[in-house]
């Protein structure tokens, strides 16, 4: 009667490991597609934007969100970019030159390029990658080169750029992957 007891408990035993983990996330912003392409993207450090005013070669450049979040840019010194869209910062910009600077200035800024995300575990070539818009959580995989033969396959864990804590996500074809996210992809175990 002891025996059925303990093949019961190790059976159990087993099916968790084997299973799903507890708090998988099946749904929510990850999950939703992307607006047409259009995001409303939030910039970090890490980010390059490239900065056009009209007429105005030599305030024109590439510049980057620095470690503190801001950018550094001539004449205005330093905007506060970090949480803030493409288009906020632009109206900051402009607001700044055209207060005492320039004449009624013409702004635009745009990301040239994204902060990279991070693939670790179960893939081939783990690493650092360069985000791209509407990037999914397949697409970051194949980046890292597809799955090890030992990757569990249908549940990724993935921590959001400041946060210190992972979560478990189901893996579809629409699972959206943020620029600065750190994916990990499980071991298996049978």
């Amino acid at each position: 009667m002891r025996l059925p007891a303990l093949t019961a408990a190790f059976l159990l035993g087993l099916s968790a490991c084997a299973g799903t983990p507890t708090g998988l996330v099946e749904a929510g912003e990850r999950y939703q597609p992307a607006n047409d392409g259009v995001e409303q993207y939030r910039l970090a450090a890490g980010d390059k934007v490239k900065l056009n005013i009209f007429n105005e070669p030599t305030l024109s450049g590439e510049f980057a969100v620095s470690t503190d979040g801001n950018l550094s840019l001539p004449l205005i010194g330093e905007i506060p970019a970090n949480g803030k869209t493409v288009t906020e910062v632009a109206a900051m910009v402009q607001n700044a030159l055209g207060s005492g600077y320039l004449r009624d200035p013409k702004v635009s800024l745009e990301v040239s390029a994204y902060r990279p995300f991070f693939v670790l575990g179960e893939v081939k070539m783990p690493g650092q990658f360069p985000y791209a818009n509407s990037m999914t959580a397949l697409n970051a995989i194949a980046l890292a080169q597809g799955f090890s033969p030992r990757a569990q396959r249908s549940t990724v864990y993935i921590r959001r750029a400041g946060s210190e804590k992972e979560e478990a996500y189901r893996l579809t074809p629409d699972l959206r992957v943020m620029p600065g996210d750190t994916i990990r992809i499980g071991e298996r175990y049978f």
